[in-house]
């Protein structure tokens, strides 16, 4: 079990759990908001849920207010929306900190992975972090990269093979 798989998660609707539940998938975790300039991206999250899940695949949207205030709403406000406006069926935890000195354990390792386009902190909505089945982060993407785009498909299809 790798140190992702012990940290502890809140989902939107309050159950406690933790991250080793995706234990043996690939996760590509996403801080959302409802009111950001990205939000439609949450249709292409969906559609990649879809379209890998039975391969082992899952999305976990984290809840984030850090960035222009653009996650204003409560737990359940937010759930009703993504469902409502795209339809998300993934799962999302309750709302977090992904920076700063209330950091979310989680991201406290999912930033550990850096790439040149991503060398420190997340600095915006929509950064995707793709974890594979043990729980080692692969690949990391900027908020622009959109969940449809060819370098996601082929990291995650890598990560599944």
């Amino acid at each position: 079990m790798t140190a992702l798989h012990s940290i502890q998660l809140t989902l939107i609707d309050g159950t406690e759990t933790d991250f080793g539940r995706f234990k043996g998938e690939v996760v590509l975790v996403v801080n959302v908001a409802s009111q950001c300039g990205f939000t439609p991206q949450y249709a292409g999250l969906e559609a990649l849920h879809n379209k890998f899940r039975e391969q082992g695949f899952a999305v976990l949207g984290v809840p984030c207010n850090q960035f222009a205030g653009q996650e204003p709403g409560a737990d359940a406000e937010i759930a009703e929306f993504c469902e409502r406006n795209f339809g998300v069926t993934f799962p999302l935890t309750a709302k977090a900190d992904v920076h700063g000195e209330d950091q979310h354990p989680l991201y406290a390792e999912l930033t550990k992975f850096k790439n040149a386009d991503l060398p420190d902190q997340v600095q915006w909505n929509f950064e995707k972090f793709l974890v594979n089945r043990d729980g080692g982060v692969v690949a990391r993407f900027t908020p622009a990269v959109e969940p449809d785009s060819p370098e996601v498909i082929d990291a995650v299809q890598a990560a599944l093979a």
